[in-house]
């Protein structure tokens, strides 16, 4: 559990998965998260979401009390340390992904601050050297978010992801820890 100014990460319950669904088939929000093409139906939400996969801590975000978003952090594995050029990096590096759900947070401030608990869990309790993410490169707001936290993009990965009918770029932006 994280606090900071009323924002708190909880790890995902069996009650999720209706909230999840409700949010992966808002138009709004499948824009930037996995493809308008792509919505998710509470089966779907628990193949995805609820796999029992140890090497992933999967939260809701809540919002004074209230859910309000989705995040996921993870050490990354050697198949994305190849991609991303870390292959003969010994740095604990670990990945995160995160949306908001709910809209009407949208533009307020909070990604940053859910970022940043993230960052601060992650250098705290797991030890990580370095922070990576990959937003896709016309989601200006999302690396402006990244850059605000300290993030900085450090190389292009070309037909990344594949949204709404096709690849898509990627930056790959690091937030590095700076060695004490």
């Amino acid at each position: 559990m994280s606090n900071n100014c009323s924002i708190v990460l909880r790890e995902l319950i069996e009650e999720d998965k209706c909230i999840l669904a409700r949010w992966l088939s808002n138009p709004q929000v499948l824009q930037y998260y996995e493809g308008r093409d792509n919505p998710f139906s509470v089966t779907k939400v628990e193949a995805a979401f609820f796999d029992e996969n140890p090497e992933e801590t999967r939260c809701i975000i809540l919002h004074e009390d209230q859910p309000i978003g989705y995040s996921q952090f993870y050490e990354i594995g050697e198949e994305e340390r190849k991609i991303y050029g870390y292959s003969d990096s010994k740095e604990v590096i670990f990945g995160m992904d995160q949306f908001i759900g709910e809209t009407e947070y949208w533009n307020r401030g909070i990604g940053t601050r859910v970022v940043n608990i993230i960052i601060e869990r992650l250098v705290q309790e797991k030890q990580a050297s370095r922070i990576v993410l990959d937003p896709q490169t016309w989601n200006e707001r999302a690396i402006r978010c990244y850059e605000n936290c300290g993030f900085q993009k450090v190389k292009l990965l070309p037909e990344r992801e594949w949204h709404e009918g096709e690849f898509r770029d990627c930056w790959l932006m690091e937030y590095v820890v700076a060695k004490s």
